[in-house]
């Protein structure tokens, strides 16, 4: 689903963010460029979506981890 269609932004961006360890607001905003010339600036609004989404991610366990 897109998140950001100024940008062209998915939630599986987001997502890649997360697993990056870009989970801060201003940290997507810089990443994503939601305060750049051209961005309707809705999502800059709404960075708690993205927030959500990139944390979520980010404490995920990895697909690699042995499970006892």
């Amino acid at each position: 689903m897109y998140l950001c269609l100024c940008k062209g932004i998915t939630e599986s961006d987001v997502r890649e963010a997360g697993q990056e360890g870009i989970v801060m607001p201003g940290q997507l905003k810089a990443k994503f460029g939601l305060k750049d010339a051209g961005c309707c600036g809705r999502c800059s609004r709404n960075i708690h979506e993205f927030v959500e989404i990139a944390t979520a991610t980010h404490h995920l366990p990895s697909s690699n981890s042995v499970r006892n």
